[in-house]
């Protein structure tokens, strides 16, 4: 069945899709940039999922529901499992050991908090139900690379909340 996207809806989603592409870049470049080689896997495999939701949205955009089999990771595929921990601001940050890598981190950090909250957009406009799973799911994902982000400053005393 062919999904009938309105005005709206394939407003969005290009929104969606320019955001992953960005995504995408960054983790890529950043995961060439970066110092520590655990921040190098951790910003490489955020690039391989951010390509999984851009063939997702452009699978969207072509009109077809979303196939959710093989979309994603499971929780936790960062360096620290979810302890239940956000980061509302930036807390304190210091630049302990690598400062480039801190301000890597903290740049992709600001870049998540963003594209989750554009997710929250779409998924509420969204007229289809398979679709806005797969919205939701994307979004779910983008908070555990923020998490997983915030995990791992915060081990090396990058971020400290107060």
């Amino acid at each position: 069945m062919a999904l009938n996207l309105t005005q709206k809806e394939r407003s969005l989603l290009e929104d969606q899709k320019s955001h992953e592409e960005i995504c995408i870049q960054k983790y890529t470049s950043y995961a060439q940039q970066a110092s520590d080689p655990e921040l190098k896997q951790l910003f490489s495999t955020y690039a391989g999922q951010e390509q999984q939701h851009l063939n997702t949205i452009n699978q969207i955009l072509a009109g077809q529901e979303p196939a959710m089999g093989g979309q994603g990771q499971q929780p936790g595929a960062g360096p620290a499992q979810a302890q239940g921990r956000q980061a509302p601001g930036m807390g304190h940050l210091q630049a302990a050991g690598s400062g480039n890598d801190a301000a890597l981190c903290q740049d992709m950090l600001m870049t998540e908090k963003y594209v989750s909250g554009a997710y929250d957009t779409s998924i509420f406009e969204m007229t289809n139900s398979s679709v806005r799973q797969a919205l939701n799911h994307i979004q779910k994902e983008e908070q555990q690379h923020g998490e997983g982000i915030f995990q791992y400053m915060q081990s090396r005393g990058m971020y400290q909340p107060q």
